[in-house]
């Protein structure tokens, strides 16, 4: 990923579109569709790799998804991290969508939204993040009962981390031990991909906006 990318990426995952309210360089502002595209222009005036992320940015489905038409037209491609709570058959469909569909000790479970799943396009992606043995069979069940293997392009496996994690960038910090997340996909013939948030382990897992 290119610099200019992982710099969009922390703009739209803290500043909000149009009528939100976000933060940016520490200071509470507001920002214009118009604003966030000459942002994006200044950063990246060749196109590029626009990651939209949050929260949840679909929340602000009435901004973003004009956003999304717009970036779209100038030839970026784009991004959209979503928990897939919010309806997304509005997502132009040429944006990829790395839908979250929460676990059941994720604090949020039956949040997702079943019909969501007629929105994917084969270049999307699914992901599960899991805490536990139970989440990880939930995950594996779901994913089998409505053949995701054979409808996005991925399906990622991702052990949580803690949210006080700090100081030691190793998997200590990890709610679920990769290796035994591993193993079970393995033992279980699983067709998914393990995904870990590699940034939590080249970093201090504390640290924002990298």
């Amino acid at each position: 990923m290119s610099a200019s990318a992982v710099a969009l990426t922390m703009i739209f995952g803290i500043v909000g579109v149009g009528t939100a309210i976000g933060f940016y360089a520490g200071t509470r502002h507001k920002m214009t569709l118009e604003q966030v595209l000459t942002e994006v222009e200044r950063l990246s005036p060749k196109g590029g790799l626009v990651e939209i992320t949050g929260g949840e940015p679909m929340l602000q489905e009435r901004e973003v998804v004009p956003l999304m038409q717009r970036l779209l037209q100038a030839n970026y491609t784009l991004l959209l991290e979503t928990s897939g709570e919010r309806p997304l058959d509005k997502v132009p469909a040429k944006v990829i969508k790395i839908v979250d569909v929460k676990c059941p000790d994720s604090g949020e479970p039956d949040t997702f939204r079943i019909e969501n799943l007629e929105t994917l396009q084969p270049h999307d992606e699914i992901k599960f993040v899991l805490s536990t043995r139970s989440d990880y069979e939930f995950a594996r069940d779901f994913a089998a009962k409505h053949n995701l293997p054979g409808c996005v392009k991925a399906v990622l496996f991702s052990p949580a981390f803690r949210k006080d994690a700090s100081g030691r960038r190793d998997a200590a910090h990890c709610l679920l031990n990769p290796q035994e997340l591993a193993e079970w996909m393995l033992a279980d013939d699983v067709p998914a991909r393990l995904g870990l948030q590699l940034h939590k382990f080249i970093w201090d897992p504390a640290v924002k906006g990298v």
